[in-house]
């Protein structure tokens, strides 16, 4: 067999050993490309590279460590499920770190995003249940006021203006 040069430690991340339910943060690098004019006045595209961080838990594991061997990270960043797949020899990944190992009974945890929804319908209904209101049922509730709820809440903000000066 003829070896391949790559850039990509394969032995490495072939030992690993990635499996669903892990916990792992993947280094990434991303480059940016800006587009701008100059001083010249010319069309210059600059490059930008950083790195990401993605941390969050494997769904799934395609393939186990053969070339084309992917793998699916899931992680909530504010409050939103975030999805991303990577290929696992992929040049643009820096690092592969395992956080936490869990003890999982399936090969494909895809059910842990309807977990994830069924948890956040909860939170909505026990919101609702609080009687809190959006934006939307305030606008809504200040157009169908009587006057003389209105004379009330004048009333009532004249007395805490009193009472804190």
């Amino acid at each position: 067999m003829d070896k391949v040069i790559t850039p990509v430690n394969t032995e490495g991340r072939a030992k690993l050993g990635l499996r669903a339910g892990d916990m792992v943060r993947v280094t990434q690098n991303i480059i940016e490309l800006k587009k701008g004019r100059g001083t010249d006045k010319k069309e210059k595209t600059i490059k930008n590279a950083r790195k990401q961080v993605f941390e969050g838990l494997v769904l799934a594991v395609k393939h186990g460590t053969e070339a084309g061997s992917s793998f699916t990270v899931r992680a909530t960043l504010s409050g939103v499920g975030v999805e991303k797949s990577f290929p696992l020899y992929s040049p643009m990944i820096d690092s592969i770190e395992i956080v936490k190992r869990s003890k999982v009974r399936r090969a494909k945890l895809y059910f842990i995003r309807e977990k994830a929804a069924k948890a956040v319908r909860r939170q909505l209904r026990n919101a609702r249940m609080l009687n809190q209101k959006s934006d939307e049922t305030i606008v809504v509730a200040e157009e169908t006021e009587t006057p003389t709820e209105v004379a009330v809440e004048e009333k009532v903000e004249e007395k805490v203006e009193e009472i804190v000066v």
